[in-house]
């Protein structure tokens, strides 16, 4: 029920998302009435994959997280947290309001043993067509150095178990590649991680390393991570936007980009933000993912296909697992 432009988008994802994944089921949560053209659009084989909860209460862009969490325990985004809290769901996704989504699911389903905060996590397109994990997106604004070493843990977890990278390579984000760079929070998470063999640590990367470098996997506390995502991504749109208009300026730059067409597509693929839509809530014994509140129907099949991705490999038994041999190494 949430998000900037409706359910309708949801429900739009929701149908391909059926169509693409044959053992996806979706259990939509939200007002019965905006379900009839759904319904309607889809074959008796596939709404046999489809339930239903009628929820009488949503959960407000402008709703404060407490609030939402004492208040509205009736609501959409309440629901999908109790059905993952109960085992009646594998994961829930969410495009509503982000910092209610992290207080309900914190208070429901609890971190996992060994892990203090969760963190919010998204796939960003680095050069050859790679990706790379970048965490904490937002989740905890203050992050200490134990904070830090447990989102490297978890971030190669997700990244091995999901891309199927094997031994992924972590490193921290910093000002700067040398070792005598960086603040005492990151040189303190650095020195655990070097001494920590469960994890490849490669050290330091810059922030334009972020799309270009090795790392698989980019850590930084919070307020950090939220602002190199929203940059990237409004970098991502502008060189878009800059292409589309480079390429309808003249009669010359119309003929030349009808030959180049298909290279175009296959950089807009690369460039699109809406494939990486989607940033997962780590840490937490169930499986979270937060849409963006303005994703498109497109967008938000790919926040569908994650959960579903980690639902299939069993994230946070995985990190459960992870954790638990870190702890005992130290």
């Amino acid at each position: 029920m949430g998000g900037d432009h409706g359910p309708h988008v949801l429900l739009s994802a929701a149908e391909k998302s059926l169509k693409q994944l044959p053992k996806l089921h979706l259990t939509i949560c939200g007002h019965l009435s905006e379900y009839a053209h759904f319904k309607n659009g889809l074959d008796a084989k596939t709404l046999s994959r489809v339930d239903f909860v009628d929820c009488d209460e949503v959960v407000t862009m402008s709703d404060k997280p407490t609030t939402a969490l004492r208040k509205k325990k009736q609501s959409s985004m309440r629901k999908v947290i109790d059905l993952v809290q109960s085992g009646d769901a594998q994961a829930c996704v969410s495009s509503g309001n982000t910092g209610a989504l992290m207080a309900m699911a914190f208070y429901v389903l609890k971190t996992l043993p060994g892990i203090s905060r969760p963190a919010l996590i998204s796939w960003l397109p680095k050069g050859q067509g790679k990706k790379v994990l970048l965490l904490d997106l937002g989740a905890s604004v203050n992050c200490d150095a134990e904070g830090l070493f447990q989102y490297a843990v978890m971030g190669s977890v997700l990244a091995e178990q999901c891309s199927h990278i094997h031994s992924p390579k972590v490193a921290l984000l910093n000002v700067g590649e040398e070792d005598i760079k960086g603040n005492t929070l990151v040189k303190h998470a650095d020195q655990l991680l070097r001494d920590c063999p469960s994890v490849n640590y490669i050290g330091y990367v810059e922030g334009d390393q972020i799309f270009s470098g090795d790392a698989d996997v980019v850590v930084t506390d919070g307020f950090t991570g939220n602002i190199a995502l929203k940059s990237s991504e409004g970098i991502a749109k502008l060189v878009i936007s800059e292409i589309k208009q480079a390429t309808t300026e003249t009669l010359f730059a119309r003929i030349l980009s009808k030959l180049a067409l298909p290279l175009l597509k296959k950089l807009y693929q690369r460039m699109n933000p809406d494939q990486y839509n989607g940033a997962s809530l780590i840490g937490l014994r169930g499986i979270v993912v937060k849409s963006h509140g303005n994703a498109s129907a497109e967008a938000c099949y790919y926040a569908i296909k994650q959960a579903y991705e980690e639902a299939e490999n069993a994230v946070p038994d995985k990190i459960k697992t992870k954790i638990e041999s870190v702890l005992m190494e130290h």
